[in-house]
């Protein structure tokens, strides 16, 4: 799964074909989560941080654009209704 990347890692960086497939998995792991689910681990991090929902939910949506599939973009109350209901 994935030789070509796992190739190119191993040419372009100091890693192991072993440690080139777990970074590869780890990534799509961490894209793979859904968006519901990302925008409510976001929250608590940001939240923890001592951020206002107010910037909190402009940081999300920001930060959603970059998701490597990005979802329908979202408006702040529809971010809001994933985290409270």
């Amino acid at each position: 799964m994935h030789d070509e990347l796992v190739d190119h890692l191993t040419r372009s960086s100091p890693l192991s074909r072993g440690e080139a497939l777990r970074v590869i998995q780890d990534v799509l792991a961490y894209f793979d989560e859904a968006t519901d689910d990302y925008v409510r681990r976001r929250h608590r991090e940001l939240q923890a941080q001592g951020l206002v929902n107010s910037t909190i939910f402009e940081r999300i949506a920001a930060d959603l654009k970059y998701r490597a599939v990005a979802p329908p973009e979202l408006t702040l109350r529809q971010l809001r209704r994933i985290v409270y209901g």
